[in-house]
């Protein structure tokens, strides 16, 4: 699968050290890397299909300070899709309402048919992308039925909706940014854990730093982040992902069929 990593606060931060010990799990996670760094104004997105640790632009970025209140990272092992650029995370899409929404997917759609009509949009081949199609696609429906812009709070009880749905036999480990508030959603028990203190909330799918206070996020749950607090926090639902012999065999032969296409390039 991939690993993700977030920093949400209420005043920009320096994250190299999070960073780079995040990045270092790439050996297990080769397939490309992400960074997304959200300001008011403007988003930084860089990412590679390439080992993070073999990445000189990487190197470049982290040699300097990575300061910023939204922050994703990503590091990719694919489950699907090729090993090129826009089949790297983060993905970002404008809504009708000219908000940048950015999102990281930590997990496998297996079975979500209404995906599949975002195949012949989508700029790469993942089901991760078409999950951004998709919700972007709902929250534009709610807006053009409620003619005018959603706040927060209706977004996150929409989000809450369609990621209750998509949950349902599908690993999703979401991380999204609408370009106001930040969301985050775990099914699978001990995928995502979180550390809370006086710089705002850091989460990832394995602690990054020495600190003894992380915590597991809390399972079939979306939280709504802003400024380092926990804004909303839906009801549990009931999907939680328990991963069978069958999608890991089928996950296990995509992964050997890249090493095999990779070996023929070479």
């Amino acid at each position: 699968m991939c690993e993700i990593f977030c920093f949400n606060s209420n005043k920009p931060k320096e994250v190299n050290e999070c960073l780079k010990c995040f990045y270092n799990h790439s050996e297990d996670h080769p397939h490309g890397w992400g960074l997304a760094n959200m300001h008011d104004d403007n988003f930084e997105i860089t990412k590679e299909p390439v080992k993070a640790s073999c990445s000189e632009h990487l190197k470049s970025i982290l040699a300097n300070p990575v300061i910023g209140n939204n922050i994703f990272a990503h590091i990719r092992l694919a489950t699907i899709g090729e090993i090129i650029s826009p089949n790297c995370h983060p993905f970002t899409k404008i809504d009708d309402n000219n908000r940048s929404w950015v999102l990281i997917h930590n997990g496998t759609i297996f079975d979500y048919p209404q995906l599949d009509e975002y195949k012949e949009i989508e700029k790469g081949d993942t089901d991760s992308e078409r999950i951004l199609l998709y919700l972007i696609d709902k929250v534009n429906e709610f807006e053009s039925k409620k003619e005018s812009k959603s706040n927060p709070i209706e977004r996150f009880n929409l989000l809450k909706h369609l990621i209750d749905d998509l949950s349902f036999n599908n690993k999703l480990n979401l991380m999204i940014f609408d370009g106001e508030v930040m969301y985050i959603h775990s099914n699978m028990k001990n995928s995502l854990y979180y550390l809370k203190n006086e710089e705002g909330i850091l989460i990832a799918t394995t602690p990054v730093t020495d600190d003894k206070n992380w915590k597991p996020v809390e399972i079939n749950k979306l939280f709504c982040l802003y400024d380092g607090e926990i804004l909303l926090e839906s009801k549990e639902h009931s999907n939680e992902y328990v991963e069978t012999e069958e999608q890991l065999e089928y996950i296990n032969k995509f992964i050997e069929s890249l090493g095999e296409k990779n070996g023929e390039n070479n």
